[in-house]
Protein backbone atom coordinates (compact mmCIF):
# COMPACT_ATOMS: atom_id res chain seq x y z
CA UNK A 1 0.00 0.00 0.00
CA UNK A 2 1.09 3.33 -0.75
CA UNK A 3 0.48 6.52 1.36
CA UNK A 4 0.41 10.14 1.16
CA UNK A 5 0.72 12.12 3.88
CA UNK A 6 0.19 16.08 4.45
CA UNK A 7 1.33 18.00 7.69
CA UNK A 8 1.84 21.29 9.02
CA UNK A 9 2.99 22.14 12.53
CA UNK A 10 1.90 24.94 14.96
CA UNK A 11 2.91 27.68 15.98
CA UNK A 12 4.10 29.69 12.97
CA UNK A 13 6.59 32.15 12.27
CA UNK A 14 6.51 33.77 9.47
CA UNK A 15 10.13 35.49 10.04
CA UNK A 16 11.88 32.86 10.69
CA UNK A 17 11.01 28.98 10.99
CA UNK A 18 10.80 27.83 14.03
CA UNK A 19 12.64 24.64 15.44
CA UNK A 20 9.71 21.96 15.13
CA UNK A 21 9.59 23.09 11.77
CA UNK A 22 13.17 22.32 11.19
CA UNK A 23 12.63 19.36 12.98
CA UNK A 24 10.02 18.36 11.14
CA UNK A 25 11.61 19.44 7.55
CA UNK A 26 14.51 17.05 8.65
CA UNK A 27 12.54 14.10 9.86
CA UNK A 28 11.00 14.17 6.18
CA UNK A 29 13.66 14.57 4.17
CA UNK A 30 15.79 11.72 5.31
CA UNK A 31 12.76 9.25 5.99
CA UNK A 32 13.26 8.00 2.69
CA UNK A 33 9.84 8.54 1.27
CA UNK A 34 9.20 9.93 -2.46
CA UNK A 35 7.75 13.09 -3.50
CA UNK A 36 9.02 15.03 -0.70
CA UNK A 37 7.63 18.31 -0.94
CA UNK A 38 8.52 21.28 2.25
CA UNK A 39 7.03 24.15 2.18
CA UNK A 40 6.21 27.63 4.61
CA UNK A 41 2.64 26.78 4.80
CA UNK A 42 2.34 22.57 4.65
CA UNK A 43 4.45 19.77 3.92
CA UNK A 44 3.44 16.50 1.97
CA UNK A 45 5.51 13.47 1.37
CA UNK A 46 4.35 10.26 -0.43
CA UNK A 47 5.92 6.17 0.22
CA UNK A 48 5.41 3.03 1.27
CA UNK A 49 3.08 2.30 4.16
CA UNK A 50 5.66 0.97 6.64
CA UNK A 51 7.96 4.13 6.17
CA UNK A 52 5.46 6.93 6.14
CA UNK A 53 4.10 5.21 9.21
CA UNK A 54 7.35 5.40 10.74
CA UNK A 55 8.15 8.67 9.13
CA UNK A 56 4.94 10.46 10.89
CA UNK A 57 5.88 8.41 14.69
CA UNK A 58 8.72 10.20 14.53
CA UNK A 59 7.66 13.32 12.79
CA UNK A 60 5.30 13.77 16.04
CA UNK A 61 7.88 12.53 18.70
CA UNK A 62 10.46 14.71 17.26
CA UNK A 63 8.32 18.16 16.35
CA UNK A 64 6.15 18.12 20.22
CA UNK A 65 10.31 17.91 21.62
CA UNK A 66 11.05 20.18 19.85
CA UNK A 67 8.12 22.80 20.46
CA UNK A 68 5.72 22.13 18.39
CA UNK A 69 1.81 22.68 20.18
CA UNK A 70 -0.23 21.13 17.26
CA UNK A 71 0.69 18.92 14.50
CA UNK A 72 -1.97 18.64 12.26
CA UNK A 73 -1.81 16.11 9.32
CA UNK A 74 -3.87 13.76 6.42
CA UNK A 75 -3.22 10.53 5.23
CA UNK A 76 -4.87 9.50 2.14
CA UNK A 77 -4.07 6.05 0.21
CA UNK A 78 -2.18 6.67 -2.88
CA UNK A 79 -3.98 4.65 -5.60
CA UNK A 80 -2.36 3.57 -8.77
CA UNK A 81 -4.53 6.42 -10.75
CA UNK A 82 -4.06 9.16 -9.11
CA UNK A 83 0.41 9.74 -9.33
Amino acid sequence: MRLRVEFTTEPFDLDEAPGHAVVAREVIETAGLDEVDVGPFGNTAEGGADAVLAAVDTLLRRTLAAGATRVSLQINVVEEGDR
